[in-house]
């Protein structure tokens, strides 16, 4: 039996009972927007997550989730009392109230706690590149006092799930560090070329035609002989919609037809190269698109604002739809690939990671994450096969 139960329908207040009445409290004085401190703590446990923590939002998000105080602090493994002296000292700090109950009812956070959760979901799924890359180059400044025998290989890539998991992955099983940032796919490339780093990920159609848009963006950044493909993974992109796609969204074509709002990738990204290959096979012109300069930085932010109610479509990865407990209509299979140069493809480094691309564990890694699957992994693949555009002499 709960400590307190709320006797009224009303935000959280101090408890009351029927022996003792509690004076009313002064209405919550409004708080300036809080600033934000960034921390971080080791830990030997392996459960990668690109989202940073933080208590209240955990606390109201096990409240919603189990509609009672009681049940958030089993889930948090904090007790009662510590939970509720929590809430109301954040709604002290924050000026708001936080929780409401109707009497009878599933506690329910109010339209204050729903908007900050709204709010800080959505700058975290735009920032989730970021905060990969912030965590790697923490990881490789430490990698080395750690352990002195650590590797470290730095990538640029396009931000990918698989990826990221390939991040804990090379460290436990390899020894290798990745020192990954995330960019765009022709910015990942530039930065291989300029002698930025060691390896770029990048991904396209599979097979692309030698007249298209991919071939045009990708060819004049990768020379045969001075570039080797290496094979990474197969993933499958299409429209993230609503649950259930309520407004029946199956083509591009479509989207244009209905006026659906669309959220795309900025330009430079491989998934606005692939978007507007796309449109331009269907006929269409980005500005049939309603919402075409809606622009944002990752998968996972475009299927938040889809989520969020801001857009109806957007096109990702099966992965981050099903993330964000979205529905997703299947259009394409992309070839996610890495490229190094032609002299770095022995050194030890890359030899290790080729060889952990090539192992069965990673087989079953990419299996367990929707739409991917294993694409001769690790193999040094030819460029004229995988980019076709590309003859010997081409």
């Amino acid at each position: 039996m709960e400590p307190f139960s709320p006797e009224t329908s009303r935000p959280l207040t101090a408890p009351t009972t029927a022996q003792s009445a509690v004076p009313a409290e002064p209405p919550l004085s409004p708080s300036p927007p809080p600033r934000v401190a960034l921390v971080y703590q080791f830990t030997h446990k392996r459960e990668r997550s690109p989202f940073l923590s933080n208590p209240l939002l955990d606390l109201l998000q096990a409240v919603r989730q189990h509609g009672s105080i009681s049940g958030a602090a089993r889930q948090l493994d904090l007790s009662y009392r510590h939970v509720w002296g929590q809430l109301k000292d954040w709604e002290t700090q924050v000026g708001q109230p936080l929780i409401v109950w109707d009497r009878g009812q599933a506690a329910r956070l109010t339209p204050f706690a729903d908007k900050l959760l709204w709010a800080e979901r959505l700058a975290q799924a735009r920032l989730a590149p970021q905060i990969e890359t912030l965590r790697a180059e923490l990881e490789r400044a430490l990698a080395t006092v750690f352990d002195p025998r650590t590797q470290v290989l730095s990538l640029h890539a396009s931000h990918d799930d698989a990826l990221s998991r390939l991040l804990d992955m090379a460290s436990q099983q390899a020894g290798l560090h990745l020192d990954i940032h995330f960019c765009g796919s022709v910015d990942a490339i530039r930065a291989l070329n300029e002698g930025r780093c060691q390896l770029a990920g990048f991904h396209t159609r599979q097979f692309p035609g030698r007249q298209t848009l991919t071939a045009r963006t990708y060819k004049p950044l990768l020379k045969p002989g001075r570039h080797k493909i290496i094979g990474f993974a197969l993933r499958q992109m299409g429209l993230m919609v609503a649950a259930g796609n309520p407004l029946g969204l199956h083509t591009l074509t479509d989207v244009a037809a209905r006026q659906a709002r669309w959220v795309n990738r900025p330009l430079g990204s491989g998934t606005r190269v692939l978007l507007d290959e796309m449109l331009q096979l269907a006929g269409l012109e980005g500005p049939a698109l309603n919402g075409h300069d809606n622009c944002q930085p990752s998968h996972a932010a475009v299927a938040q604002a889809v989520a969020n109610g801001q857009a109806d479509a957007g096109l990702g990865t099966e992965s981050a739809a099903r993330a964000a407990s979205l529905g997703f209509v299947p259009l394409v299979q992309e070839r996610y690939q890495l490229v190094c140069l032609k002299s770095e493809l022995d050194t030890a480094a890359v030899v290790a990671l080729r060889k952990l691309l090539a192992s069965p564990i990673w087989a079953h890694t990419l299996q367990q994450l929707p739409g991917y699957a294993d694409d001769q992994g690790g193999s040094v693949q030819a460029m004229n096969r995988w980019l076709p555009w590309w003859a010997f002499r081409g």
